[in-house]
C-alpha cells in the first residue's frame, strides 16, 4: 500500500453545521441534545490511520459536544470560541504547523476568517453562500450528513491515495485505530 504523501497534518472541523446539521435541542436547562452522523465518526479514525491529527473548533460548547469529542478521540478541542482566527493561531503554534499543513471544514460566516488562511478550506454543500464562495472545495455532502467523512477522504485522495488505500488500514484492523462511529 502506498503511504499518504500529502501536506495536511491536521484537519480541524467546525461542529454545528459541519459534524451536525446545525440543529440544537434546548429545554429550560439548556442544550440537551445534538445529533452527530456516524459517517463522520469514522472520519477521525480514517485520518488517524494515516498519521493525520484531528480537531474541533466550535463557537458553541456543550456537554454533548464534550462527550462526542472524547468518544471519537479528537486530538484538539477548542469550544465556546467565536473568535476562530485567534483560536486557530493558538492551535497552529501549539502544534508547530504551518498554514499549508492544516485543513479546515466550516459552514458559516464565523468560519470565514480561516478561508484563504489554512492550506485547504472545505465547506458542506449547504454552507452559507459567503462561505461557499470562499471555499477551496465545496463538498457534495451537507452538514451532519457525512461532510466530515467526505473532507477526510478528499485530504487522503489529494495525498496520493486511492479510496481503497485510504480505508485499507481500518478494514484490516479496526481496533488499532480506535474506530468509533
Amino acid at each position: 500500500m502506498q503511504p499518504y504523501a500529502g501536506s495536511v497534518r491536521l484537519v480541524i472541523f467546525d461542529v454545528d453545521g459541519v459534524l451536525t446539521d446545525g440543529s440544537i435541542h434546548v429545554d429550560g436547562t439548556g442544550e440537551v441534545l445534538k445529533s452527530f452522523n456516524v459517517r463522520d465518526g469514522l472520519a477521525i479514525a480514517l485520518l488517524r490511520a494515516h498519521g493525520i491529527r484531528s480537531g474541533v473548533l466550535s463557537g458553541k460548547s456543550s456537554p454533548a459536544l464534550d462527550f462526542r469529542v472524547k468518544q471519537l478521540g479528537f486530538d484538539i478541542a477548542i469550544t465556546g470560541r467565536l473568535a476562530k482566527r485567534e483560536a486557530y493561531e493558538e492551535i497552529k503554534a501549539q502544534e508547530g504547523l504551518s498554514d499549508a499543513e492544516i485543513a479546515y471544514v466550516g459552514d458559516d460566516v464565523v468560519d470565514l476568517p480561516l478561508a484563504g488562511k489554512v492550506g485547504f478550506f472545505f465547506a458542506p454543500v449547504d454552507a452559507h453562500p459567503l462561505v461557499l464562495g470562499r471555499a477551496d472545495y465545496v463538498l457534495t455532502a451537507a452538514g451532519g450528513r457525512g461532510a466530515g467523512r467526505e473532507a477526510a477522504e478528499r485530504v487522503l485522495l489529494a495525498g496520493g491515495l486511492t479510496i481503497e488505500e485510504a480505508y485499507a488500514p481500518l478494514i484490516e484492523d479496526w481496533d488499532r485505530f480506535d474506530a468509533v462511529q
